[in-house]
């Protein structure tokens, strides 16, 4: 090594953290603070509109709603107002997360981000995702796209924010799914009958897996891309594939088959048939059924079911009157719950007294979500919204 090279490795080496920090480069400005930053330099920010929009994207993030999943709703912004909204979504390890949303009127764009809740009050969000399109036409929809993963149990932050001075409409829709394609031809959530944790031999172990049951025979499919790395019996599983999942840092675990489609050493795709379902191994007093686990390095075994479980709920019929969208309103001769999400379950964060003056922001099932002239959004039911005019 030349000496020059010699003593930058060793200055370099006997640096601090700090000053290592400071030679990585900072990330890239996101579309949303590049927005931001063109605001300040255009002077906006001294205005009352400009400085309500800069102030109303942390806002949003502080103060996030509830999300019931799977979530579809419809929505207005205004060229009058400077809004942002966020929802607060909680994943399991290994569920999916997708984010579409769709959008008319005057060209613009919206910034729909995706955060992650750190916990560090300092630093309380991470920025993941954006998904920014072109500017809209008059008669196109934006088709913006948000998908993200996770390998372990996470609360991510989706926000929206139109930019100044548009107005127009939109449609929301949120569902979480697995990472994972389901491991058994045909089958779906109701063939898993035994879960990860539960007792066995009495208590002296735990399942390390789930059990999917279905006839002998049944093809066994390789849940990601991969390479086989052992078809290698053993007592408990019998006839078993191993199976890692080089993308994610994990290996797959299919047991007490009745026969292997693979060898080691081949790479397989999404779907290909691994083996076939059996009852081999400590499984032959069971009825035929597919032992599916999950591995991690340095954690072992981790809860396979939020990996493969279908999504098979949809959201609920649009039932909120939905010309109410972006017009002025006000509570019904009543008290109201205005609550963090569009359910009874959720939290209430005030009580609306009868005749509170409120603006429909958008509709999802039979709830509205409003904001008060304070500024506090929430979730009131459409029935105890009437027109200001009424």
């Amino acid at each position: 090594m030349r000496p020059r090279y010699l003593l930058a490795t060793l200055l370099l080496a006997g640096c601090s953290g700090s000053v290592l920090d400071e030679l990585r480069p900072d990330p890239p400005p996101t579309p949303h603070a590049r927005y931001a930053a063109s605001l300040r330099a255009a002077g906006l920010d001294s205005t009352a509109l400009g400085a309500e929009w800069l102030a109303a994207g942390d806002s949003a993030l502080a103060a996030p709603l509830e999300a019931t999943l799977p979530l579809r709703e419809l929505g207005s912004y205004s060229r009058a107002e400077a809004r942002a909204v966020a929802y607060r979504v909680r994943l399991r390890g290994g569920e999916r997360l997708e984010v579409l949303l769709d959008a008319t009127g005057q060209p613009t764009r919206l910034y729909l981000e995706l955060f992650e809740a750190t916990g560090d009050t300092a630093a309380p969000f991470r920025h993941l995702a954006t998904a920014v399109d072109g500017p809209l036409t008059d008669s196109a929809a934006a088709n913006l796209a948000l998908r993200h993963e996770v390998d372990r149990d996470a609360t991510l932050l989706i926000r929206l924010q139109p930019e100044l001075l548009r107005s127009g409409r939109y449609e929301l829709r949120v569902q979480a799914g697995p990472s994972l394609a389901f491991p058994v031809e045909g089958a779906g959530n109701g063939a898993i009958q035994s879960f990860f944790g539960a007792d066995r031999e009495a208590g002296r172990r735990s399942h390390q897996g789930i059990d999917i049951f279905a006839p002998r025979g049944t093809p066994v499919l390789a849940a990601t891309a991969g390479v086989v790395r052992s078809t290698r019996p053993n007592s408990l599983g019998g006839n078993v594939v191993w199976l890692r999942d080089e993308q994610r840092g994990t290996s797959l675990y299919y047991a007490h088959l009745d026969a292997h489609a693979v060898v080691q050493g081949q790479r397989v795709e999404i779907g290909d048939t691994l083996g076939f379902v059996g009852n081999s191994g400590n499984a032959r007093t069971t009825p035929p059924h597919l032992h599916f686990g999950i591995y991690r390095r340095g954690e072992g075994a981790i809860d396979p079911l939020p990996w493969v479980r279908l999504a098979t709920a949809t959201p609920g019929p649009l039932r909120a009157d939905t010309t109410r969208l972006g017009v002025p309103a006000r509570t019904a001769p009543r008290l109201a719950a205005l609550r963090a999400g569009p359910s009874r379950r959720d939290t209430t964060l005030r009580e609306v007294p009868a005749g509170t003056s409120v603006v429909v922001m958008a509709a999802t099932s039979s709830w509205y979500r409003v904001q008060l002239d304070d500024g506090t959004a929430g979730y009131v039911e459409a029935n105890l919204v009437r027109s200001a005019v009424e």
